[in-house]
């Protein structure tokens, strides 16, 4: 037995914002927008909804989808850095609301990458036998932590939940191989600020993501002694098609093998890998057995990648 995916699930607010609709907020433009980012649109959630509520709606999803009640769950992982308050944690929030009353609760925070550490961070609690069945969640409202009046970041970001649970599959399924890093020289380049707001240096980004992803997500493979061609499925962290553009052409697979999720919700930190993979597996992209790359990266800065061979 080792440890996989069991069932996802994922929410996004209903209140739609499209590009035309930022032209109105900021100085900027549907074109502007698009050819940069490949962005479309992102979802806000309203004022009376907080992290905690999303995550629970997406918990919902991927505990039913698993067959596992919330009483058998062990331990629930928040990945987040937009909590409902610096304590308690989103992920005691979430124990109490689902009635999980055995499980143990953290939040994690590693910005975009906090999906990929949890689920790291789960396998290691599964393999050893310590627990069944762990929930992983990437949650963030960062509409509360956005400055309005940043053209260069205001347009980028969404709101939204995406949930996994973690526990044991049949062998040669599950988690075969990851990757995680840190860089903390770069944490100005993307961090908040003391006036709560998002801060980021657009370029440096870029240039530490486009070399990071693809390199991080050769690595995974190769460590299973695959190679790049074998990968049926690729899910990067939801930020920029250019970015997500070059780690698919560093694997060499085709469009219709990347999730890209980003055109409709922008990109939501923590909650866009899980988010895309629960899509994913929803509207029947991703098969049984086939070799998924899960890649992502993140403020710190950080970076974390999977490759898990799909199913039970």
């Amino acid at each position: 037995m080792s440890a996989g995916v069991l069932g996802t699930g994922h929410y996004v607010p209903e209140n739609v914002v499209t590009n035309k609709d930022m032209e109105k907020i900021v100085e900027t433009s549907d074109e502007w927008i698009r050819s940069r980012t490949g962005i479309e649109e992102r979802r806000y959630a309203p004022d009376d909804m907080d992290t905690s509520d999303m995550a629970y709606k997406a918990a919902l999803g991927a505990l039913e989808e698993a067959g596992v009640a919330a009483a058998d769950i062990d331990l629930i992982l928040v990945a987040t850095v937009t909590p409902d308050t610096p304590f308690p944690s989103v992920s005691n929030l979430l124990q109490d609301r689902l009635g999980a009353t055995k499980a143990a609760a953290m939040d994690v925070s590693a910005a975009c990458s906090g999906f990929m550490y949890g689920m790291i961070t789960a396998k290691q609690f599964i393999d050893t036998n310590a627990y069944q069945h762990v929930l992983v969640i990437g949650v963030e409202k960062l509409s509360k932590i956005t400055d309005w009046t940043d053209r260069s970041t205001c347009v980028l970001f969404g709101d939204g939940a995406g949930a996994a649970v973690i526990g044991n599959v049949s062998d040669g399924k599950g988690i075969l191989s990851f990757e995680l890093g840190s860089d903390g020289s770069g944490g100005k380049h993307l961090y908040q600020d003391k006036d709560d707001h998002l801060q980021m240096n657009g370029r440096e980004v870029f240039k530490f993501a486009v070399r990071q992803m693809p390199e991080s997500s050769v690595n995974v493979v190769e460590k299973i002694g695959f190679n790049k061609e074998d990968v049926d499925y690729l899910i990067p962290h939801q930020a920029n098609m250019r970015i997500m553009e070059a780690a698919r052409e560093r694997l060499g697979i085709s469009e219709d093998k990347m999730a890209t999720s980003v055109k409709k919700y922008g990109n939501t930190s923590a909650a866009s890998i899980p988010i895309a993979l629960s899509e994913s597996v929803k509207d029947g992209k991703i098969k049984d057995n086939d070799l998924v790359v899960l890649v992502g990266f993140g403020g710190g800065l950080t970076w974390g990648a999977v490759a898990l061979r799909w199913g039970r």
